[in-house]
């Protein structure tokens, strides 16, 4: 059986948003009513500026004492992040987000963001997979010094 796609794998199938001066608490409320990790930052009306996950929340906002109602999007988020097309296997994905430390994923083709993948969206079976791909690239990396 052909693995899945990140695509195929999403649970939320349409996109979370918020423009860059939303305040931080805005974002935590859209992301808590999604039911998502993250929220995409952007300019409208499709130009993708960052992402803000609950961990940019924890490490960037409350760690730091921040007031979620005057701290904006933009001066926490992540800035341009790295992106997937919609046919990515998702344990390519998965390796991905091992290897450079971060839980999620934006999906874009072409120009058009389709959604987030998160590591959540990765069944058992392909965490596996992932988990032996980035334990094999750690040792062809220890190889080649």
């Amino acid at each position: 059986m052909a693995e899945r796609t990140v695509f195929q794998s999403i649970s939320h199938k349409h996109v979370t948003s918020l423009g860059p001066q939303a305040s931080v608490r805005d974002a935590a409320c859209v992301m808590t009513r999604a039911g998502c990790g993250s929220v995409l930052i952007m300019e409208p009306p499709d130009t993708l500026l960052g992402i803000l996950t609950e961990r940019d929340l924890m490490t960037r906002v409350l760690a730091r004492g921040l007031d979620p109602e005057h701290t904006t999007a933009r001066e926490v988020m992540t800035p341009n992040p790295i992106c997937v097309p919609p046919e990515t296997p998702v344990s390519d994905a998965v390796v991905l987000m091992l290897e450079r430390g971060f839980r999620h994923l934006p999906l874009v083709a072409g120009t058009k963001i389709l959604g987030v993948f998160s590591v959540r969206d990765a069944l058992p079976r392909e965490i596996g997979t992932a988990l032996s791909q980035a334990e094999f690239n750690e040792q062809v990396n220890d190889v080649l010094g």
